[in-house]
């Protein structure tokens, strides 16, 4: 790694000034894609806002309600801002999830609508199949190849172009992999608009580390987790809706706060005609205003500096692990994704092996990585079209497990298929330091040489439904 001096004197004053927490407690933190950590300035600032006022519930014109009605619309202009996003609504949900919700629920899906997604997408994507199918609507996935969990782009070209005659068609898939940390080209949002497709981007792993121009990208709908890019309020996202396709949600049912008028002796309603009409209830209006104060901060930093700083830290890792054997040359790390820097983020996916290539079970690893202080996480990242890519779980296995039980779990799905499911991930953000990092190597490195006597099965390579190698 080229080593950027002024970066990492910048970012080792900013973690001994709004982080020292970490240092503190001994704490190696690696876990920022599962959400970031809060500085303190945050803390500090809304604590500051919360006293010096009296804010009321927005559904009213008194003078609490009114302050509070103007601190979330400054709030959703500093969001607007932040994604260059003027030409679309801006909806605050309660995370990524419920605004992903609002879009499976509201698109006009039917027996003439289909839903093309990739295999790599987290399962608040994948759950939107579900209203498409009750609908009467045709779901397909779009395979990855097995070498870099990138795209198959022969084959998702292929889908783009092949649904011509379908009314209704919405494509969906991540910016950035929440689990491999590999990086989508977003050119595939024109690709498909140029082929009639509504294009949904999941950019709650890519917008803490880059930066996300809506004006010069423009997908339709774009969901986002604000913990997640600068720690703190939890609890409140957004979804960013392209005005001009904001009509095509129709929004089935209505609730306190997204309507005009209702009445009961006749059953008729209007609903609000913009971001209210999907802000159901009453917003969290004491927390949204320190969202301001969170993209005011990464600004501050500067997202291209914080990209950087990723990119930096990544190939540190990259490097490392390469370099990670066992006695006899087995690789101590299998890791899954692209092993560079260039199109990936700062998540990183991988197995440990034994001194025979065997792997550790994943909980096994988090364990004693928990007794050493390091906080990583591991599963399959509510994303199994990974876990299925890289474990070689083929579609007819699968089918026969789902259909011959109503109930299961992690552990009788590992027993009946025989092989080890999920894998380890860490993750980095604007708080990693190169000494987390070394940490972690060596962490890692204490396994060399050692032999796991729990068996497990190494994945083979294999082929998707339709013969094509992956």
């Amino acid at each position: 790694m080229k080593k950027n001096n002024r970066d990492d004197r910048f970012f080792n004053k900013l973690r001994k000034k709004e982080f020292s927490r970490l240092d503190k407690a001994g704490h190696v933190y690696l876990d920022y894609t599962g959400g970031c950590l809060y500085p303190q300035c945050l803390l500090d600032k809304h604590h500051k806002y919360l006293a010096k006022a009296v804010y009321g519930n927005p559904h009213s014109i008194n003078p609490a309600s009114v302050l509070s009605s103007e601190m979330i619309a400054e709030a959703r202009k500093k969001v607007i801002d932040f994604f260059n996003a003027t030409d679309y609504y801006c909806i605050f949900t309660a995370n990524a999830t419920a605004a992903l919700q609002i879009v499976g629920e509201c698109y006009p899906f039917s027996s003439e609508g289909i839903f093309l997604l990739t295999a790599d997408n987290h399962n608040s994507v994948n759950g939107i199949r579900e209203y498409c199918q009750a609908k009467g609507g045709q779901v397909i996935y779009s395979p990855m190849k097995e070498k870099d969990l990138s795209i198959h782009e022969t084959i998702l070209q292929k889908h783009l172009q092949t649904f011509a005659e379908y009314k209704n068609k919405l494509f969906a898939f991540p910016a950035q992999s929440n689990v491999s940390g590999t990086r989508h080209a977003l050119s595939w949002v024109s690709k498909a608009k140029d082929n009639g497709w509504d294009v949904l981007l999941d950019a709650a792993a890519f917008a803490p580390t880059s930066k996300l121009d809506l004006s010069y990208w423009r997908p339709d709908f774009v969901p986002i987790s604000f913990y997640k890019i600068f720690g703190y309020p939890t609890g409140i996202g957004c979804l960013l809706v392209r005005k001009e396709i904001f009509h095509k949600l129709k929004k089935p049912w209505f609730a306190g706060g997204t309507i005009m008028l209702s009445a009961v002796r006749h059953q008729g309603r209007f609903l609000k005609s913009d971001h209210e009409r999907f802000e159901n209830g009453t917003v969290n209006y004491l927390d949204i205003p320190a969202i301001g104060n969170g993209l005011d901060f990464i600004s501050k930093i500067g997202m291209e500096n914080i990209n950087r700083r990723v990119k930096d830290l990544s190939a540190l890792i990259l490097s490392n692990i390469k370099t990670l054997r066992h006695g006899n040359g087995q690789p101590i790390l299998k890791l899954y994704g692209p092993d560079h820097e260039e199109n990936r983020g700062g998540t990183f996916l991988m197995n440990f092996t034994d001194v025979h290539g065997r792997y550790y079970l994943p909980g096994d690893i988090e364990a004693l990585a928990n007794r050493n202080m390091i906080s990583l996480r591991t599963g399959c990242f509510c994303n199994p079209g990974i876990d299925e890519t890289n474990h070689a779980i083929h579609e007819d296995l699968l089918k026969t497990y789902f259909l011959g039980r109503e109930q299961g779990d992690y552990d009788d799905m590992t027993q009946f298929m025989g092989r080890i499911r999920g894998a380890v991930r860490l993750s980095i953000g604007l708080a990693t330091t190169q000494k987390d990092i070394e940490k972690f190597l060596l962490f890692a490195g204490s396994f060399r040489d050692k032999e796991n006597k729990k068996i497990q099965f190494v994945p083979e390579r294999h082929t998707t439904s339709t013969g094509i190698d992956i």
